[in-house]
C-alpha cells in the first residue's frame, strides 16, 4: 500500500510490524457530508486521509458545533481511536468537508503495535500533543478573541484551505465551525459588508479587503 510508505516513522517500525499494519489497514471513502464518526462507543480506530478534507468537531448538549480541527491530505486522527489510548476519552464527531478517501487502521491493532514499538508510541505522543495544542488554542480564540475577530481569522481560514476568496459557505455552516448562531454571524457579516470587507450573496461570502480582515482578525 503505497499510503504507508507516507506514514512518518514507516522506516522505524520493525518488518513484521509494517506487515501488521499493511495487513489491517482498511480503505473507505465518504461523500461530502457524510459522518464518519460521532459516538463516543465507535472507537473507530486511526485515520490516514489520503485524499479529501475531514472535519472533526465537538457537539454540546444543546446541539452547537464548534470545529476543534481539518484533517487534510497526509493527515492522521488520533482522537477516532481514543480507547486505544490509557485513560483518554474525547467525545468528538468526524464528517466529510469534501469527498474524501482514507485508510482506517482498527483501534485494537494500533494499541497491540504501540504496545510493542517505542517509534510508533513515541509517535502517538507527539501527535496527541499537537491536538491537544489545538483544542487549547482553540479554547483561547473563543475565551479571549471578540465574535468580529474569530470571524475575520475564520474567512482567512477559509480562503488558504480552498484557494479563492469566494467561499461557498451558508451563515449557519459558519455558526456551526465557530460554535455561534446562525443569527449571530448573518450580524457580523453584514457589518463586514457595510465595511467594504466582504459581499454576500446567497450561500456565497466573497472576500474583498483580505488586508482589513488580516488586520481586524489580529487586532
Amino acid at each position: 500500500m503505497d499510503f504507508l510508505r507516507s506514514f512518518p516513522i514507516w522506516e522505524k517500525l520493525q518488518p513484521e510490524e509494517r506487515e501488521q499494519l499493511a495487513q489491517a489497514a482498511v480503505y473507505r471513502e465518504a461523500p461530502k457530508g457524510a459522518m464518519i464518526h460521532n459516538s463516543p462507543m465507535d472507537c473507530l480506530g486511526l485515520l490516514f486521509v489520503q485524499s479529501g478534507q475531514l472535519r472533526a468537531y465537538i457537539l454540546s448538549d444543546e446541539g452547537r458545533e464548534i470545529t476543534i480541527y481539518r484533517l487534510l491530505e497526509g493527515d492522521i486522527c488520533l482522537l477516532s481511536a481514543s480507547c486505544a489510548m490509557n485513560s483518554l476519552r474525547f467525545d468528538i464527531a468526524i464528517e466529510a468537508e469534501k469527498d474524501s478517501g482514507f485508510w482506517v487502521v482498527p483501534s485494537e491493532i494500533y494499541k497491540g503495535l504501540m504496545a510493542r514499538s517505542a517509534p510508533l508510541a513515541n509517535y502517538t505522543n507527539e501527535i496527541m500533543a499537537s491536538r491537544f495544542s489545538d483544542v487549547m488554542w482553540l479554547m483561547e480564540q473563543v475565551m479571549w478573541k471578540s465574535m468580529d475577530q474569530r470571524l475575520a481569522a475564520f474567512l482567512l481560514e477559509e480562503a488558504a484551505l480552498e484557494g479563492t476568496g469566494v467561499l461557498p459557505i451558508t451563515h449557519e455552516r459558519i455558526g456551526n465551525h465557530m460554535g455561534t448562531a446562525r443569527e449571530v454571524v448573518t450580524r457580523m457579516l453584514r457589518y463586514f459588508q457595510s465595511e467594504g470587507l466582504v459581499k454576500l450573496a446567497r450561500g456565497t461570502v466573497e472576500i474583498v479587503d483580505f488586508a482589513g480582515l488580516q488586520a481586524l482578525s489580529e487586532k
